[in-house]
């Protein structure tokens, strides 16, 4: 009797999707710990330079937490296909947590040019905002009238442009630039992440569609 042996799995990769929001999630991870500690930390010497504008921080950071941690959920085509209503809710929530953390995010900047922050930094808090609301009403109008590639398009640029709340800090924090602060430095970098974030957005669009090419079947 011939034995018959066992059938290999095959090993896979991860998907790309999968690799990046797992970045994203470590590097969302890193700045809570790492530059948003003092939210849990009533004592902690920054309240008293927040301290003409904390109460603003508390919509802008619910606001910001609940669009940027959510939006992953959109971008997968499963749960898109399976579970419609939740894609449809969680676009909601996001859209609107754009419409509060943004604007806000920009008027908390500006307040803060009274305690020595830079007009460099509000002016760029300004267009940041700016970007993120165009992007995102945009997505919302193509979503509307049911041009579905063009809405995941836009809302792929959106949230480029909101990623960069964190990316500015995880670019200085792992560099070490933050200690002692430079506001040269770190100005450098915030403009540097504003400038690129409709260009990562759209580097992102050409690998899924290329991904999508590949996937479907030659006719």
């Amino acid at each position: 009797m011939v034995a018959i042996e066992p059938a290999r799995r095959s090993f896979r990769l991860p998907r790309a999707k999968t690799v990046v929001f797992a970045l994203i999630l470590a590097m969302t991870a890193y700045v809570i710990s790492h530059n948003e500690r003092f939210l849990v930390e009533p004592d902690n010497p920054v309240w008293q330079r927040y301290q003409s504008f904390q109460w603003w921080l508390l919509p802008h950071g619910v606001a910001g937490a609940s669009a940027l941690l959510l939006a992953p959920l959109q971008f997968s085509d499963r749960l898109r296909r399976r579970y419609a209503v939740v894609h449809r809710v969680v676009g909601r929530i996001y859209v609107a947590g754009v419409f509060v953390f943004a604007p806000l995010g920009a008027y908390i900047q500006w307040i803060n040019e009274a305690v020595g922050a830079s007009r460099s930094f509000t002016v760029a808090a300004i267009v940041d905002a700016l970007l993120v609301m165009v992007t995102t009403g945009i997505g919302l109008a193509f979503a509307l009238k049911g041009r579905i590639p063009q809405h995941r398009q836009w809302m792929t640029r959106s949230y480029a442009v909101a990623l960069t709340f964190f990316e500015g800090r995880l670019i200085l924090g792992l560099t070490g630039l933050d200690r002692p602060p430079d506001p040269a430095v770190a100005e450098i970098v915030v403009w540097t992440c504003v400038a690129l974030a409709i260009l990562v957005g759209d580097l992102a669009n050409q690998w899924y569609e290329m991904q999508s090419g590949r996937r479907s079947p030659a006719r």
